[in-house]
């Protein structure tokens, strides 16, 4: 099966740039794609400096989409919003006042991946950090919530995130540029040993204070990879069933509101529609959304905020009138509390509401069914 790549380079243009990430694409373009991939072919698709948040999240949600291996370089810098103080991706119109609009969230990256097998995805890093994003980064860590880069437990993640500059002057992606030379010699090392070789190649540079990355994939008996055989074999009953009993010991072992127990319940959220039915996972996403909302989670957390959006796509593939009617009544009272970033996703409903009270149900391909942004892991 054919491979995908993705090579993404972005950072701000003009002043304020800490690292010209668009420079290592020409080097990364000279390596043969199925080196590129570890497969025997592969399709590559190459994003630099791009402009638009939601063109970037296109391309990724392509690619996570695809059958077979991914495998994904990033070569960029980070930013924090001044909002939600969440890691993002700066890209060539952000700016320090801009980043929630015009860079590229970090947390999309776990929610376009979370879908894909177990073991299938893997993504080299090459980050340079602000001095207030570096201190973000390096807070020490909190039971039940996820790395600021995490990228879900499914994908194996390697890379760095370089210290802040000392100095004015815009870097370059030395460890990106250092991977790709080596790839270049037309054999593929396995990841950690190519990992390994990389950061020996800029050690003289000072990697040493830099933040490395080193993830491997999910290991044999992971439970995730259990559910993701039973769901690809079709065996859509005892995935869930699987994921019941973890989520049931995860409340037994952390309590049922923690994130353990709500990892697998956004799981089984995932499965029903894996499993074609859009009402048991629109009702198990706004389960989801109220028990955060309930614990004291703020309206605009993004895992609050990926619930929610994700129960107004699955409500948009239901085509029973009955349905369609109670779900949605749940969800225009939900929505009033969390709209979420885009515009006009409380009227949308409305209007769904009173075209099913009017003469039946809109048809789903009718109904906007974009699928949301969000944060939640799935195997």
């Amino acid at each position: 099966m054919p491979g995908t790549v993705l090579l993404l380079a972005a950072s701000p243009l003009g002043r304020g740039r800490l690292v010209d990430a668009a420079s290592v694409l020409p080097v990364l373009a000279a390596v043969p794609p199925s080196v590129l991939s570890g497969a025997d072919t592969a399709n590559v698709v190459e994003l630099a400096d791009p402009l638009e948040p939601q063109a970037v999240l296109t391309r990724l949600r392509a690619a996570a989409a695809a059958p077979g291996p991914l495998t994904v370089y990033v070569a960029g810098e980070l930013r924090l919003d001044r909002r939600q103080r969440l890691p993002h991706l700066a890209l060539a119109r952000t700016t320090p006042a801009t980043v929630r609009y015009t860079a590229l969230p970090w947390h999309w990256f776990r929610d376009e991946l979370r879908l894909r097998p177990a073991g299938a995805t893997t993504l080299f890093l090459d980050l340079h950090a602000d001095a207030d994003t570096w201190r973000a980064l390096c807070e020490p860590p909190v039971p039940g919530r996820p790395f600021p880069l995490d990228c879900g437990r499914d994908a194996a993640v390697y890379g760095r995130v370089a210290t802040p500059p000392s100095r004015r002057g815009v870097a370059a992606p030395a460890y990106m540029k250092a991977l790709a030379t080596l790839l270049r010699s037309g054999r593929r090392l396995p990841d950690e040993e190519l990992h390994q070789r990389t950061l020996a190649r800029i050690a003289p540079e000072g990697v040493g204070a830099d933040l490395v990355l080193a993830q491997r994939g999910p290991l044999p008996g992971d439970p995730h990879a259990a559910v993701t055989a039973a769901v690809r074999a079709g065996r859509h009953a005892e995935a869930d069933a699987l994921a019941a009993r973890l989520e049931q010991a995860a409340g037994l072992a952390h309590g049922t509101v923690s994130e353990e127990a709500l990892h697998w319940s956004e799981v089984r959220a995932d499965l029903a529609m894996l499993a074609g039915d859009a009402a048991r996972s629109c009702r198990a996403w706004m389960a989801l959304a109220g028990t955060r909302l309930a614990a004291g989670q703020p309206a605009d957390a993004p895992a609050v905020e990926a619930a929610v959006d994700r129960a107004h796509h699955q409500w948009g593939l239901v085509d029973d009138p009955v349905r369609v009617r109670e779900l949605g009544l749940q969800l225009v009272e939900l929505r009033s509390r969390v709209p979420g970033r885009r515009e006009g996703a409380v009227e949308h409903v409305r209007r769904r509401l009173r075209v099913v009270q009017g003469r039946g149900a809109m048809p789903a391909g009718h109904v906007r069914t974009d699928p949301p942004q969000g944060a939640t892991t799935m195997p």
